[in-house]
């Protein structure tokens, strides 16, 4: 059975969160059902269903926003928080 696809906002919404500098704060939450990415209290919320195991899960919500931008995954970087919930990425869009 192929996967869902992921619930995502629009991409202008998106940049706006996303300060002078190219950085963007993250909460992830991995081993979710469905993977999805929604805006609150001003910075993005992920949900991956990747177990949070060797960075597995940073990597599945840097590629959700990639998609969500329509960049290539090589354009999100991760900045700040590698074993964190709490991240701060770069996007060079």
């Amino acid at each position: 059975m192929a996967k869902p696809k992921a619930d995502l906002p629009a991409a202008d919404a998106i940049r706006a969160l996303i300060d002078a500098e190219g950085r963007l704060a993250l909460r992830v939450t991995p081993g979710a059902r469905s993977q999805s990415l929604e805006i609150a209290e001003g910075r993005l919320l992920a949900k991956v269903r990747t177990k949070p195991e060797d960075g597995k899960a940073t990597i599945a919500a840097l590629e959700l926003i990639a998609e969500a931008l329509g960049v290539a995954p090589s354009s999100v970087t991760l900045l700040r928080g590698a074993t964190s919930r709490e991240k701060l990425v770069r996007v060079d869009a």
